[in-house]
Protein backbone atom coordinates (compact mmCIF):
# COMPACT_ATOMS: atom_id res chain seq x y z
CA UNK A 1 0.00 0.00 0.00
CA UNK A 2 3.39 2.19 0.07
CA UNK A 3 3.94 4.64 -2.32
CA UNK A 4 5.97 7.38 -2.90
CA UNK A 5 6.05 11.01 -5.14
CA UNK A 6 8.57 11.65 -6.86
CA UNK A 7 7.79 15.14 -8.29
CA UNK A 8 9.94 17.66 -9.19
CA UNK A 9 8.86 21.09 -8.05
CA UNK A 10 8.82 23.67 -10.45
CA UNK A 11 8.53 26.52 -9.80
CA UNK A 12 8.75 28.76 -6.19
CA UNK A 13 6.89 32.07 -5.04
CA UNK A 14 10.05 34.16 -3.98
CA UNK A 15 13.44 36.18 -4.62
CA UNK A 16 15.22 33.11 -6.07
CA UNK A 17 12.85 32.07 -8.52
CA UNK A 18 15.41 32.30 -11.18
CA UNK A 19 17.73 30.50 -9.85
CA UNK A 20 14.72 27.72 -9.20
CA UNK A 21 13.62 27.69 -12.26
CA UNK A 22 17.20 27.38 -14.03
CA UNK A 23 18.13 24.63 -11.16
CA UNK A 24 14.68 22.97 -12.41
CA UNK A 25 16.20 22.73 -16.04
CA UNK A 26 19.06 21.52 -15.06
CA UNK A 27 17.58 18.49 -13.23
CA UNK A 28 15.33 18.10 -16.35
CA UNK A 29 18.54 18.08 -19.01
CA UNK A 30 20.49 15.54 -16.51
CA UNK A 31 22.48 18.04 -15.00
CA UNK A 32 22.20 17.04 -11.65
CA UNK A 33 25.16 17.85 -10.10
CA UNK A 34 24.79 21.49 -11.10
CA UNK A 35 20.69 21.33 -10.24
CA UNK A 36 21.84 19.75 -6.99
CA UNK A 37 24.44 22.71 -6.13
CA UNK A 38 21.81 25.08 -7.26
CA UNK A 39 18.94 23.63 -5.15
CA UNK A 40 21.40 23.02 -2.16
CA UNK A 41 22.38 26.72 -1.99
CA UNK A 42 18.35 27.51 -1.91
CA UNK A 43 17.92 24.75 0.62
CA UNK A 44 20.54 26.47 3.20
CA UNK A 45 18.77 29.92 2.79
CA UNK A 46 14.92 28.19 3.93
CA UNK A 47 13.56 27.72 0.75
CA UNK A 48 11.04 24.77 1.29
CA UNK A 49 10.80 23.49 -1.87
CA UNK A 50 14.87 23.64 -2.82
CA UNK A 51 14.90 21.97 0.66
CA UNK A 52 12.43 18.82 -0.86
CA UNK A 53 14.24 18.92 -4.01
CA UNK A 54 17.89 18.28 -2.16
CA UNK A 55 15.74 15.53 -0.47
CA UNK A 56 14.27 14.02 -3.57
CA UNK A 57 17.68 14.35 -5.12
CA UNK A 58 19.41 12.17 -2.14
CA UNK A 59 16.68 9.48 -2.07
CA UNK A 60 17.13 9.18 -5.59
CA UNK A 61 20.47 9.02 -6.03
CA UNK A 62 20.95 11.41 -9.03
CA UNK A 63 24.40 13.49 -9.26
CA UNK A 64 25.32 12.62 -5.69
CA UNK A 65 25.45 9.06 -4.03
CA UNK A 66 22.12 7.92 -2.37
CA UNK A 67 21.86 9.13 1.29
CA UNK A 68 18.06 7.98 2.96
CA UNK A 69 19.50 9.71 6.12
CA UNK A 70 20.38 12.80 4.08
CA UNK A 71 16.77 12.41 2.26
CA UNK A 72 14.91 12.32 5.64
CA UNK A 73 17.03 15.51 6.70
CA UNK A 74 16.15 17.75 4.09
CA UNK A 75 12.45 16.50 3.55
CA UNK A 76 11.90 17.35 7.31
CA UNK A 77 12.91 20.47 6.92
CA UNK A 78 10.46 21.35 4.25
CA UNK A 79 7.94 18.97 5.72
CA UNK A 80 8.01 21.46 8.96
CA UNK A 81 7.19 24.44 6.69
CA UNK A 82 4.45 22.84 5.45
CA UNK A 83 5.61 21.09 1.86
CA UNK A 84 3.14 18.22 0.97
CA UNK A 85 5.17 15.99 -0.89
CA UNK A 86 8.27 16.06 1.55
CA UNK A 87 5.49 15.26 4.05
CA UNK A 88 4.46 12.72 2.01
CA UNK A 89 7.90 11.52 1.42
CA UNK A 90 9.19 11.96 4.69
CA UNK A 91 5.85 9.57 5.92
CA UNK A 92 6.98 6.90 3.42
CA UNK A 93 10.84 6.40 4.26
CA UNK A 94 9.75 6.50 8.03
CA UNK A 95 6.83 3.00 7.02
CA UNK A 96 10.07 1.73 5.25
CA UNK A 97 12.01 1.45 8.45
CA UNK A 98 9.82 -0.16 10.74
CA UNK A 99 11.97 -2.77 11.54
CA UNK A 100 15.07 -0.69 12.17
CA UNK A 101 13.51 2.10 14.06
CA UNK A 102 10.89 1.05 17.24
CA UNK A 103 9.61 4.66 16.54
CA UNK A 104 8.96 4.89 12.83
CA UNK A 105 5.29 3.62 12.82
CA UNK A 106 4.37 7.20 15.16
CA UNK A 107 6.61 9.07 12.80
CA UNK A 108 5.47 7.75 10.02
CA UNK A 109 1.69 8.28 10.57
CA UNK A 110 2.07 11.43 11.34
CA UNK A 111 3.34 12.57 8.73
CA UNK A 112 0.89 10.36 6.66
CA UNK A 113 -1.47 12.94 8.89
CA UNK A 114 0.10 16.12 7.69
CA UNK A 115 0.08 14.78 4.18
CA UNK A 116 -3.44 13.92 3.64
CA UNK A 117 -4.77 17.31 5.95
CA UNK A 118 -2.86 19.33 2.96
CA UNK A 119 -4.32 17.28 0.00
CA UNK A 120 -2.44 14.60 -0.59
CA UNK A 121 -4.58 11.83 -1.99
CA UNK A 122 -2.21 8.91 -1.80
CA UNK A 123 -1.25 9.87 2.01
CA UNK A 124 -5.34 8.23 2.80
CA UNK A 125 -4.46 4.98 1.16
CA UNK A 126 -1.08 4.68 3.45
CA UNK A 127 -2.33 5.92 6.46
CA UNK A 128 -5.36 3.14 6.22
CA UNK A 129 -2.71 0.20 6.18
CA UNK A 130 -1.58 1.69 9.87
CA UNK A 131 -5.55 0.98 10.71
CA UNK A 132 -5.77 -2.19 9.01
CA UNK A 133 -2.60 -3.89 10.49
CA UNK A 134 -2.41 -2.18 14.00
CA UNK A 135 0.66 -0.97 13.30
CA UNK A 136 1.05 1.79 15.97
CA UNK A 137 -2.33 2.37 16.54
CA UNK A 138 -5.19 -0.26 17.40
CA UNK A 139 -6.99 -2.20 15.21
CA UNK A 140 -9.57 -0.04 13.63
CA UNK A 141 -11.38 -1.33 10.50
CA UNK A 142 -13.83 1.27 10.09
CA UNK A 143 -11.19 4.03 10.12
CA UNK A 144 -9.23 2.66 7.60
CA UNK A 145 -12.98 2.23 5.74
CA UNK A 146 -13.53 6.26 6.14
CA UNK A 147 -10.03 6.62 5.13
CA UNK A 148 -9.59 4.62 1.65
CA UNK A 149 -13.17 6.63 0.84
CA UNK A 150 -11.29 10.09 1.14
CA UNK A 151 -8.41 8.62 -0.76
CA UNK A 152 -10.99 6.80 -3.70
CA UNK A 153 -12.86 9.81 -4.17
CA UNK A 154 -10.01 12.07 -4.74
CA UNK A 155 -9.36 9.59 -7.45
CA UNK A 156 -6.04 7.44 -5.87
CA UNK A 157 -6.13 4.02 -7.62
CA UNK A 158 -4.56 2.19 -5.28
CA UNK A 159 -7.24 3.54 -2.38
CA UNK A 160 -9.96 2.74 -4.88
CA UNK A 161 -8.77 -1.17 -5.24
CA UNK A 162 -8.35 -1.38 -1.66
CA UNK A 163 -11.63 0.17 -0.23
CA UNK A 164 -12.98 -1.84 -3.32
CA UNK A 165 -11.29 -5.34 -1.75
CA UNK A 166 -12.70 -3.69 1.66
CA UNK A 167 -16.09 -3.53 0.51
CA UNK A 168 -16.15 -6.84 -1.24
CA UNK A 169 -14.03 -9.12 1.24
CA UNK A 170 -13.11 -6.88 4.51
CA UNK A 171 -13.35 -7.87 8.22
CA UNK A 172 -15.45 -5.98 10.64
CA UNK A 173 -17.36 -3.38 8.52
CA UNK A 174 -20.55 -4.36 6.00
CA UNK A 175 -20.06 -5.47 2.76
CA UNK A 176 -21.62 -3.84 -0.02
CA UNK A 177 -20.24 -5.34 -3.47
CA UNK A 178 -22.00 -2.98 -5.55
CA UNK A 179 -19.28 -0.49 -4.09
CA UNK A 180 -16.86 -2.72 -4.24
CA UNK A 181 -17.48 -3.19 -8.14
CA UNK A 182 -17.43 0.34 -8.83
CA UNK A 183 -13.97 0.78 -7.15
CA UNK A 184 -12.87 -1.86 -9.09
CA UNK A 185 -13.94 -0.16 -12.48
CA UNK A 186 -12.50 2.99 -11.61
CA UNK A 187 -9.20 1.73 -10.35
CA UNK A 188 -9.33 -0.55 -13.83
CA UNK A 189 -9.85 2.62 -15.99
CA UNK A 190 -7.46 4.38 -14.16
CA UNK A 191 -4.83 1.87 -15.57
CA UNK A 192 -4.70 -0.61 -12.55
CA UNK A 193 -4.84 -4.03 -14.74
CA UNK A 194 -4.77 -5.93 -11.19
CA UNK A 195 -8.26 -4.92 -10.22
CA UNK A 196 -9.24 -7.21 -13.10
CA UNK A 197 -7.99 -10.35 -11.18
CA UNK A 198 -10.45 -8.95 -8.58
CA UNK A 199 -13.51 -8.28 -10.82
CA UNK A 200 -13.24 -11.55 -12.12
CA UNK A 201 -13.03 -13.04 -8.66
CA UNK A 202 -16.56 -10.56 -7.55
CA UNK A 203 -18.23 -11.51 -10.53
CA UNK A 204 -17.77 -15.20 -10.05
CA UNK A 205 -19.11 -15.00 -6.39
CA UNK A 206 -22.44 -12.60 -7.04
CA UNK A 207 -22.56 -12.27 -10.93
CA UNK A 208 -25.40 -9.95 -10.20
CA UNK A 209 -23.48 -7.07 -9.60
CA UNK A 210 -21.71 -6.91 -12.95
CA UNK A 211 -24.98 -7.78 -15.18
CA UNK A 212 -25.13 -4.29 -15.89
Amino acid sequence: MKKILIILTLAVASLSADEFERAAADYRKGNFIKAFNAFFVLAKEGDPKAQYNVGLIYANGKGVKADISQAMKWYEKSALQGNVSAQYNLAQLYHERTKKDPHAHEKARYWYEKAAEGGCKEAFNNLASFYLQGNGVKKDHQKALELLEKGAKMEDANAQINLAVMYAWGEGITHNKMKAYENFKKALESGKSEASEYLDRLCKESAWVCEN
